[in-house]
């Protein structure tokens, strides 16, 4: 399984989300300095778990649901999080 599914598996698992897409922009970055130290990662997400909360307490929910995922090969990680849309 790639880093990517292994990211998308454990968002989906731990918040449930209506919409997730996660993007490897790993190789747009080689060469970089921190590329060796893993990966460089998009993640877009809505879940009814960020329901009233503040940007920065939906960030630490993805962080909290990648637990050792997140610390083991990804140096860069792009968080867009939401609540679901209200069409």
């Amino acid at each position: 399984m790639s880093r990517a599914a292994d990211i998308e598996a454990a968002l989906r698992a731990a918040l449930e989300p209506t919409e997730l897409e996660v993007v490897d922009d790993s190789a747009r970055h080689a060469g970089h300095a921190g590329a060796r130290e893993g990966g460089h990662f998009q993640v877009r997400i809505r879940s009814a778990r960020f329901a009233g909360l503040a940007p920065l307490a939906r960030h630490r929910l993805v962080y909290d649901a990648l637990g050792p995922l997140g610390q083991r090969g990804v140096h860069a990680l792009a968080i867009d999080a939401q609540p679901p849309r209200q069409d």
